[in-house]
């Protein structure tokens, strides 16, 4: 997958930069055209004459030196993938927080290919609420990133931070190549957040599900190429250029989803539908000294059983579950019953996942009996791990 494609390979000041050089060597070996380019930081631990002799064209520095007046959109227009080795804070900081100040920032925020950065500090810095925080952001919009692993540090010192080795970035690399825009063509419409089913004007039924997983299945599905459809009830931000439908109660979720779903190649319901909802709303806020109110409750529409009775041929059906016990015996009922192809289920009892969580747990079931079981990890990556399994699916049809 590396062979012919064109990588930016960008290198940033830390001491790790001596490691680009390697991953240089690998990626050319592999048959990529690579682009160096290095900051003013990188070229006091590494010489530019290395790059320019291991790369496929001279190193690039400066936004001005070049004798082109726009190298950084000529670089990122014509790159297949971005990839920054190492990426220290202060480029993950300018990359999140979109400022421009050198070459390599000027060229991440001109381009709209994959984007691969493999951090590289000190411990206290990597653990560092800002630096963790512009990771998290950079992640929510599709980067890629190899995360260090602990060992030995500058100044003798072991801990996180480490630079991954040279080939587990190659390896992310050929990852990302093979994934980018394998989804073009296909119309997804993905589901997320919780309803909320009202009781009066200020009170309702309704979950914990944050959104985030259903937020991050769209943004997904959208760097990968598709056409995205997402039904949702909070106000996370979604992915450029997506349909975006708000709705609050399962009522109007169904009816977001009905309209779309015969349309769509691929529909994924990770939104947490409430089960019940009261019979009749207040039309005016229930006061307490009107004594304890008597809510009776009736099922929502069951959104999921409906599209599975009305699947039209060709479509690709994925159904969530959200379970505290039994995970497995559950989701495997809920699969039959519900007549989708795939159930994705987690245990949200399990630390650091599900609801309100920036990482999540997952198994995956399949309707043919086989499963995949995602361990802990951020909610990109196990939207990555559930668009992988429908493209396995669709390719078996």
């Amino acid at each position: 997958m590396i062979v012919g494609r064109r990588i930016v390979l960008g290198v940033s000041g830390g001491i790790a930069a001596y490691k680009a050089i390697e991953v240089c060597r690998r990626l050319v070996d592999a048959g990529a055209h690579v682009a160096p380019v290095l900051t003013r930081g990188a070229t006091r631990f590494v010489g530019e004459t290395t790059f320019s002799a291991l790369a496929s064209e001279p190193v690039h520095t400066s936004l001005f030196a070049d004798g082109d007046p726009i190298p950084h959109t000529r670089l990122g227009q014509s790159a297949d993938l971005v990839l920054v080795v190492p990426a220290t804070a202060r480029v993950l900081g300018a990359y999140a927080a979109g400022i421009s100040s050198d070459l390599l920032t000027a060229t991440l925020l001109a381009t709209e290919a994959p984007v691969v950065v493999c951090p590289a500090m000190h411990t206290e810095m990597w653990r560092h609420p800002a630096v963790r925080e512009n990771v998290a952001t950079l992640r929510r919009r599709g980067v890629h990133v190899v995360e260090p692993e602990s060992g030995r540090l500058a100044g003798g010192d072991v801990g996180e931070g480490r630079l991954a080795s040279p080939e587990t970035i190659v390896a992310a690399v050929e990852r990302v190549l093979a994934t980018a825009r394998d989804l073009t063509g296909l119309h997804v419409l993905v589901t997320a957040g919780g309803t909320r089913e009202p009781i009066d004007p200020v009170r309702f039924v309704g979950n914990r599900s944050s959104g985030k997983q259903g937020h991050a299945i769209a943004d997904e599905a959208a760097a990968r190429g598709a056409k995205v459809t997402l039904v949702t009830t909070v106000g996370l931000a979604p992915p450029p250029g997506a349909d975006v439908v708000r709705v609050e109660t399962a009522a109007q979720m169904a009816d977001a989803v009905g309209a779309v779903a015969p349309g769509a190649d691929v529909v994924v319901m990770a939104a947490a539908v409430a089960d019940f909802r009261p019979v009749r709303a207040a039309g005016r806020k229930i006061k307490k000294a009107g004594g304890v109110p008597e809510i009776v409750l009736e099922p929502t529409p069951d959104i999921l059983a409906g599209l599975g009775a009305r699947k039209p041929p060709g479509q690709t059906l994925v159904g969530f579950a959200a379970e505290t016990d039994d995970v497995r015996q559950n989701a495997s009922r809920k699969l039959v019953d519900k007549g989708v192809d795939m159930i994705v289920a987690n245990d949200v009892t399990a630390p650091g996942a599900g609801f309100e969580h920036d990482t999540n747990g997952v198994v995956i079931l399949n309707a043919d009996g086989t499963e995949r079981e995602v361990p802990l990890a951020d909610k990109r990556a196990v939207a990555r791990a559930v668009l992988d399994a429908v493209l396995e699916r669709r390719t078996l049809q």
